[in-house]
């Protein structure tokens, strides 16, 4: 009887189970990716996420362990280099799975799982998220930059023909009084 074993067998023998998700682990570490079924995702999340876990610590006990699930020197490496800096202050949920939907051929359910801290186009929309105002505060701003940009430059054309209309008339207005100041002083 089955009672109280209630991960998922994936249809493999222990052993081919132990050796995929293995296998698994150490496409994740180096790729930082990797796309795969639901329920194999969820299965590497809880074989992967303590092995991650062990790396935060290095010490050659930890290697030890780590290469024990892993059997892959290049993967260990980079865990305990590249990624533990990363996840150091993290306290768990290294990685993330995102749903893709269903495959052609069988309608398995499929994902991607990577890890947290790699994906470049989410990071960067958190750092833009932080240095931004609300998304109201944009939107009003946005508008009153366009409508004060409109009108600012139809006053600007409009102020050079008044400022010329004026120069004008100024010229026309400076000309009579230098003709009556000429004719007072030739009256003197």
């Amino acid at each position: 009887m089955r009672h109280n074993k209630k991960f998922n067998h994936l249809g493999r023998t222990s052993s081919h189970r132990g050796a995929m998700l293995a296998n698994m682990t150490c496409s994740l570490i180096m790729h930082k990716r990797i796309f795969t079924t639901l329920a194999k995702a969820k299965a590497l999340r809880v074989y992967a996420e303590p092995i991650i876990n062990r790396a935060k610590e290095d010490t050659t006990a930890s290697r030890r362990v780590v290469f024990s699930y892993l059997q892959d020197k290049k993967a260990v490496t980079e865990l305990f280099k590249e990624i533990a800096q990363k996840i150091a202050e993290r306290n768990g949920g290294y990685t993330r799975i995102i749903k893709t939907g269903t495959r052609m051929g069988d309608g398995a359910k499929t994902c991607f799982i990577e890890l947290v801290d790699y994906n470049e186009n989410m990071l960067k929309d958190k750092a833009a998220k932080k240095s931004t105002r609300t998304r109201r505060s944009k939107k009003k701003d946005a508008g009153e930059k366009v409508a004060a940009e409109a009108p600012v430059a139809e006053v600007k054309e409009e102020s050079v023909e008044e400022a010329q209309v004026v120069e004008e008339k100024s010229a026309e207005a400076e000309a009579p009084a230098a003709e009556v100041s000429d004719k007072a002083e030739e009256a003197k």
